[in-house]
């Protein structure tokens, strides 16, 4: 079976009249479907960027992207992208906020409308359907930004730091509702992080990115050993913190 996404030595550089700033060099891997894939690197080393690239807002300088065999260029609509800040509209309610990219596709229709109020109900937020952004704590928000980005049924998740705004304890919690989201949604998700913990405890592997321009130091297959894994669970089992110092030598060295 093929992999969901390719990534095959893939480059990219920033130009200015200044000259050219490599961000990306020679990056080669692959994501399987249902897959939870966490990178990591330092600060600056082009993570986003690498986000942007494989969801086709930007092109690169050398290699390519296959989204199921496809460009990925030509497969746009397949890919979820979840940012830092949920940028939902005041101006509308939580409902019209999460059918607001299926209105932009003109793809709302029965079937898409009875998806949505089935995640509003299951996911906690059929209750605040008609409230506006503001009244709703940090948390909800996110969970609304997810339902709003798989009300568009994509193939491939990116998640771009999408908790990093929110204080330590709601960053667990949310993180737990989150990952227990795609999950049960079956999707494949690649996370930027620079979090190690959030890293070790949500993902199967863990690509760790070397400092600008980022190339691969190493990829750590995670085995956390739990009957139902969860992000909260898995900081307290016993792998986790052979994981999280191995991961933290990398970036180190």
């Amino acid at each position: 079976m093929k992999p969901l996404l390719e990534v095959t030595h893939l480059s990219y550089a920033y130009h200015s009249v200044n000259g050219e700033t490599y961000a990306l060099s020679d990056l080669s891997f692959q994501v399987e479907q249902g897959e939870f894939i966490a990178i990591v690197g330092p600060s600056g080393c082009g993570k986003s960027t690498l986000l942007s690239l494989i969801a086709g807002l930007l092109q690169p300088e050398e290699g390519e992207i296959l989204l199921e065999g496809t460009p990925v260029e030509e497969a746009k609509t397949a890919v979820g992208y979840m940012l830092q800040k949920d940028q939902l509209l005041e101006w509308r309610t939580i409902y019209q906020n999460v059918i607001l990219g299926l209105e932009i596709q003109h793809k709302l229709n029965p079937h898409s409308t009875k998806r949505i109020e089935k995640m509003l109900r299951d996911y906690g937020l059929a209750s605040f359907r008609d409230a506006r952004p503001s009244q709703l704590s940090g948390g909800m928000r996110q969970r609304a930004a997810m339902i709003r980005t798989l009300a568009q049924n994509p193939t491939l998740l990116l998640l771009d730091e999408p908790f990093s705004a929110l204080d330590y304890m709601t960053r667990i919690s949310v993180c737990d509702d989150i990952y227990r989201i795609i999950k049960q949604e079956g999707k494949t998700a690649v996370l930027v992080t620079h979090d190690l913990s959030e890293a070790v405890s949500t993902a199967d592997r863990v690509i760790v990115l070397s400092s600008r321009p980022a190339a691969i130091k190493t990829i750590v297959d995670i085995r956390i050993d739990l009957p139902e894994r969860t992000p909260f669970l898995s900081r307290s089992a016993p792998e986790f913190k052979t994981y999280f110092n191995e991961i933290w030598k990398e970036l180190k060295s």
